[in-house]
């Protein structure tokens, strides 16, 4: 076997193990406060906890708008930094959110609970399939 077809076999089985690693970081279980009629798939860190999920048809800029209200609650000792992705499976729309956006640090005290609002801008109906996911970011 040539050095370049092991390097290119070493490169996919590192990744293919990496992504199977992050898979495993995150769960599957489901907020207790959810308002929504969807079908929703969680990914969820196991270092924060949703409280607080809903949607409601809105506008946002004079432009109409779907928009999802997420609260998270730092369940560790220490500060963190968070990641949340919202995907309308149904629709091929996404968006993110940081949480918190801004601070000196941007950081979620322990204990603290800390609620965003997810705009999808120009989107007229509520979707029927989601996919949430919730990580944890590198200070």
């Amino acid at each position: 076997m040539e050095a370049s077809s092991r390097k290119i076999i070493m490169f996919t089985t590192i990744t293919v193990m990496a992504c199977l690693f992050m898979l495993s970081c995150a769960t599957t279980r489901k907020p207790a406060n959810v308002d929504s009629q969807a079908a929703i798939e969680w990914q969820l860190t196991d270092q924060a906890e949703i409280t607080s999920f809903t949607s409601e048809m809105g506008t946002f800029k004079n432009d109409p708008a779907l928009t999802y209200t997420v609260s998270v609650k730092n369940t560790t000792t220490t500060p963190q930094r968070y990641r949340l992705n919202i995907f309308l499976l149904d629709q091929d729309k996404a968006a993110g959110h940081l949480i918190p956006r801004t601070g000196k640090p941007p950081v979620v005290n322990p204990g603290e609970t800390v609620t965003v609002k997810v705009p999808f801008i120009k989107t007229t109906t509520d979707s029927k399939k989601l996919l949430v996911v919730l990580k944890t970011m590198a200070n």
